[in-house]
């Protein structure tokens, strides 16, 4: 117990993280309407905004001018048709991305697929996948999906929804089998060059990997090693040593809450709460960053987009803000 009550404590705030070298405080909330359930935000080729909401609103696509132009709604009934566009909707959507050509791939874990519709919203073809939890476009109609349970990390499908590939072996953290397929869960980010990122949620150490797209190492491991976060990450352990002994459904809060991509670069960006991790593509740290509201509070971010001249970091409280990309390049 003693063990948990510390593991929360540090994980509460800024304090796992020690000092940070900046803050940035968002210029404006975007879209008012999205409130709880945020689970990603995207942006499109085109400039539209694509942000995942579960289980409602589901998906909303807005314009340049942020001008909502489309919904792919919660489907009633685990897939029902949307009754005004006959449309068919998601059920609980986990994780989504947009490729190039605009389609969007959504993991909807509420009937164990990948969703994927055309740029209008139009289902094109749902691929069955059990407890898909993470997923991103490859390009050439190929998408990689990470699930709860799969042995590998990454399972990758063709435009015809057939497994292609495999690959990305779990890291030995645990003992117990199924605590360790837990810790391993991550979250999957691609970028226009094929690469492949995945964050690992739970990992006691916050840790990106680097893919290609047929699953070799397409760079070093981006870590948060400094020594201000190693007292959280020994917290984290012992916490996994007290859970081994137990016949228990896992239960840690994650410690990487989001991961994000420079589009043109590679260079990674780490949210660990209320911080933002700024790694160039050889995964050296170059800057950290406590994040806040306009209004000055404190927000604990869960999805990220890396854009030219700015982030959107959606969070809590609850909502999708917009932010500056700081011009400044501090040494860690």
């Amino acid at each position: 117990m003693a063990a948990l009550l510390c593991l929360l404590a540090l994980l509460a705030g800024g304090s796992a993280l020690g000092q940070t070298e900046g803050e940035l405080t968002a210029k404006t909330r975007l879209f008012p309407g999205v409130g709880p359930g945020l689970r990603a935000v995207r942006r499109g080729a085109d400039g539209r905004i694509l942000v995942l909401a579960s289980p409602s609103p589901g998906l909303l696509v807005f314009d340049k001018q942020g001008k909502q132009v489309l919904a792919i709604a919660e489907a009633a009934g685990g897939g029902a048709a949307n009754t005004k566009s006959g449309q068919s909707g998601i059920t609980f959507g986990e994780d989504f991305d947009v490729d190039a050509n605009g389609r969007i791939y959504v993991a909807d874990r509420g009937v164990n697929a990948i969703q994927v519709f055309s740029p209008e919203g139009a289902l094109q073809r749902s691929i069955p996948v059990a407890a898909p939890l993470s997923v991103a476009s490859l390009g050439e109609g190929e998408v990689a999906v990470a699930t709860l349970r799969d042995p590998h990390l990454v399972v990758v499908f063709d435009k015809n929804g057939r497994d292609v590939r495999e690959f990305g072996d779990p890291e030995q953290i645990s003992e117990r089998q199924d605590l360790n397929r837990f810790l391993n869960i991550g979250r999957l980010v691609s970028d226009p060059q094929g690469h492949l990122y995945y964050g690992f949620a739970y990992m006691p150490e916050p840790t990106v990997r680097q893919y290609d797209r047929n699953g070799f190492g397409a760079g070093p491991d981006v870590q948060y090693l400094a020594l201000e976060a190693a007292s959280a990450a020994q917290a984290i352990r012992r916490e996994i040593v007290r859970q081994e002994k137990h016949q228990k459904t896992p239960t840690f809060k994650r410690v990487l809450t989001g991961v994000g991509v420079e589009p043109a670069s590679g260079e990674v960006w780490m949210a660990i709460g209320n911080t933002l991790i700024h790694f160039d593509k050889d995964g050296t740290r170059r800057a950290s960053y406590q994040i806040y509201t306009p209004e000055g509070a404190r927000l604990e971010a869960n999805t990220l987009s890396i854009e030219p001249g700015r982030l959107i970091v959606g969070g809590d409280p609850i909502g999708v803000y917009e932010f500056d990309r700081p011009e400044k390049k501090i040494k860690p």
